[in-house]
């Protein structure tokens, strides 16, 4: 999403050598899907584990629960360990309260 030349959230891939990390920080919302498709293509093309770095989120809404989904979803079905790392709070109760949170693996003890 963009507000007067500023971006007020962003998906970017970091391809390190042992996994692919979707780095997702401020407003995940619908604005994104473009860099959420890319993500995704980019993560299952180098058949890695996946891990999603939600750190930094300040914001999602359904757009963003559904990029979270389908990236465990695709990434499990091609045979990849798919993992959200440290979502904040308020993400993991939105999680629980649209009843996604079995389909999302959190890892948390990778941050500490």
């Amino acid at each position: 999403m963009t507000v007067i030349g500023t971006r007020v959230g962003g998906i970017d891939l970091v391809r390190g050598a042992e996994a692919s990390v979707v780095q997702m920080w401020g407003e995940i919302d619908a604005a994104l899907r473009a860099e959420a498709g890319q993500a995704l293509a980019g993560a299952l093309e180098r058949d890695l584990p996946v891990v999603v770095d939600a750190t930094r989120i300040g914001f999602i809404d359904s757009a963003g629960v559904a990029f979270l989904v389908q990236m465990c979803r695709l990434g499990r079905d091609e045979g990849l360990a798919v993992t959200v790392r440290n979502p904040p709070a308020a993400v993991a109760d939105v999680l629980r309260m649209v009843g996604v949170d079995g389909v999302i693996r959190e890892d948390r003890a990778r941050m500490r």
